[in-house]
């Protein structure tokens, strides 16, 4: 999910490296282990990555994101732009207020909030520019993150807490609204697969004597058929060798997702790249990572549950299956782009009667979020609009979708 907050380690002796675990949280990874190797049994012995993945993310009460392990901030295993600074809410808060402008009794429905520091700062700069929204959703299927954003709320923006409704699942009726997810796509399952000597090769998971190991069989007809569309829209074959993944659940979700859509926007930030940079001969093992205490590796095996799993997005998969979906891709930019068009500028200056040091301290989280050897460039910011909308002024600057 996040932007790696050290250098990558390498594999060899991996487990040795990384800070060792919890006698608790081992415990907790052997359950979850135990599961998924039911699983694995219960298919045969081999099951698709991307099934591997769902349930190390999100098996009930055991996934990464399902159980109570601390994930967000310092004391967690990354940090999000919301965790790094409220400048970044603040900037969104002021592109929710442009749009909602637009429409009757519009919302705002967050997709996977963390912590809820996001939803707070956002209130609550909304609050300070008289444009609250008549209702803040927020999509969470964990029973402890939800608990952990309900106590963030009650902290931060007490006041505002019971605009605050938590969703099991996307509405049923479509909404006006501005629809939030900030690194959710990067946790979306995917598959992988490799170009090799026999052909279009599918990595899956079976089980080893340490754990669990890659294996590979021959592609069956989804993965076939999306890397052979793959292929037609790059105009070129994928190297020999190559080694990637895709989404193909994408579309399905992005289907249900614009169902919920009556009338207004949905903002994606996210690290990513187009189609062409994602999949160049350079980028040959993939964008694969896993995330555990600030350090950053290739392994999804370890210690199922206590890790993130994470794979850049494809932008222009996006932008396709909102298409599909008959979203409009009216946006694309850098993160930096995004946060400048926005009034990060403006926000950075209500900072100057606060005293030095908050003063300085602000304006390294700024160079954090837009520069480009940190998440300026490699988070990237989508908009999908439905409806009579206009562009929110965080997409004035520099079109990128040309580039998709």
């Amino acid at each position: 999910m996040p932007l790696a907050m050290a250098s990558k380690i390498t594999l060899a002796g991996m487990s040795h490296q990384l800070p060792p675990p919890s006698p608790e949280a081992l415990k907790h990874s052997g359950e979850l282990t135990s599961l998924i190797r039911q699983r694995i049994r219960d298919a045969g012995g081999w099951i698709r990555f991307g099934d591997y993945m769902d349930l190390a993310l999100y098996a009930p009460g055991l996934g990464y994101y399902s159980a109570g392990s601390t994930k967000f901030g310092e004391g967690g295993d990354f940090v999000t732009a919301p965790e790094l600074s409220a400048l970044f809410s603040r900037c969104i808060a002021g592109q929710c207020r442009e749009v909602l402008a637009q429409m009757d009794s519009g919302v705002i429905l967050e997709l996977g909030a963390g912590t809820g520091r996001m939803a707070a700062d956002i209130l609550l700069e909304l609050e300070a520019l008289d444009a609250l929204p008549a209702q803040y959703l927020i999509l969470e299927l964990s029973a402890d993150l939800r608990a952990r954003q309900q106590q963030t709320l009650e902290q931060r923006a007490p006041q505002l807490a019971d605009r605050v409704e938590w969703q099991n699942q996307l509405p049923q009726e479509p909404l006006p609204a501005v629809i939030l997810a900030n690194e959710v796509i990067d946790a979306l399952p995917v598959e992988r697969f490799s170009i090799s000597d026999d052909g279009l090769m599918e990595l899956g998971v079976s089980c080893s004597a340490s754990g669990f190991a890659w294996a590979a069989q021959p592609a069956g007809q989804d993965l076939s058929s999306a890397v052979d569309e793959l292929q037609a829209l790059l105009g070129q074959g994928l190297p020999a060798g190559l080694t990637s993944e895709i989404r193909l659940r994408l579309p399905a979700w992005m289907t249900a997702l614009a169902h919920s859509l009556q009338q207004g926007l949905l903002l994606f930030i996210d690290y990513g790249l187009s189609r062409r940079e994602y999949y160049a001969e350079a980028r040959s093992t993939g964008t694969l990572r896993c995330h555990y205490r600030h350090r950053a590796h290739a392994d999804p095996f370890v210690w199922p549950g206590l890790q993130d799993i994470t794979a850049w997005v494809d932008f222009s998969q996006l932008a396709d299956a909102a298409e599909q979906a008959h979203l409009q891709v009216s946006g694309y930019t850098t993160q930096a782009n995004f946060l400048i068009g926005a009034g990060l500028d403006r926000q950075l200056e209500r900072a100057a009667g606060a005293d030095l040091t908050a003063r300085v301290d602000q304006a390294g989280q700024a160079r954090r979020l837009v520069m480009p050897g940190e998440m300026g460039e490699t988070f990237k910011a989508m908009a999908l609009t439905r409806g009579p909308v206009t562009l929110p002024s965080g997409f004035a600057g520099k079109d990128l979708r040309r580039t998709l």
